[in-house]
């Protein structure tokens, strides 16, 4: 079923547009949320740390590559791949602060604000981005494991005629095994047919 592969491009529209648009939002937020109050430390716009490379704009990237791919592949591998890939970067949104921590390595800073907007500084730059991407890639992932009543027709048609294996349909027995109530009922019939 080598025809199968191909998936029309529409399949993937919507949520690999989501994606593209959710991961550069993950990879520019550090950089222009300070003009709206809306950052971690440091809180400067455009400031470039080692923390937010590791942390917001690697998954960031990945984000939107994985969203391409799911948005423009034609083929079902390459989609599953894009799929697979956001999903991936979703979750080291979700991760990627926690774990930083744990392995001392660079870190993104600290929320600025009340404890109202440093929830949602958290939810826009980390947990509820990675949750959302990781959601359209699974959804875009369950898409492209479907083959569709199109795919199929299509690759029916793709196959030549000498590549068609017409075999005769097997004979049907003369007479079926009987179980059950049928087999005792006919045994009994038989019987008493053979003593009048």
């Amino acid at each position: 079923m080598t025809g199968t592969m191909w998936v029309p491009r529409s399949r993937g529209a919507v949520s690999g547009t989501l994606l593209v648009l959710l991961g550069v939002w993950g990879a520019f937020i550090p950089f222009v949320g300070p003009y709206f109050d809306y950052a971690y430390t440091p809180d400067n716009t455009w400031d470039y740390t080692t923390g937010r490379l590791l942390v917001e704009i690697l998954p960031g990237a990945g984000a939107v590559l994985g969203g391409l791919l799911v948005l423009g592949s034609a083929n079902r591998a390459a989609a599953m791949l894009g799929g697979w890939l956001a999903a991936l970067s979703g979750a080291w949104f979700v991760l990627g602060v926690p774990l930083s921590a744990i392995w001392e390595s660079p870190t993104v800073g600290e929320p600025i604000g009340g404890t109202t907007r440093q929830f949602l500084e958290y939810v826009g730059f980390f947990g509820g981005l990675g949750v959302a991407i990781v959601f359209l890639a699974a959804f875009a992932l369950g898409r492209f494991a479907v083959v569709g009543v199109r795919e199929v027709e299509r690759a029916a048609q793709a196959v030549t005629p000498e590549e068609r294996v017409t075999t005769a349909p097997a004979a049907a027995p003369e007479r079926e095994r009987e179980t059950g109530w049928r087999r005792f009922s006919s045994r009994r019939s038989s019987r008493h047919a053979s003593t009048r």
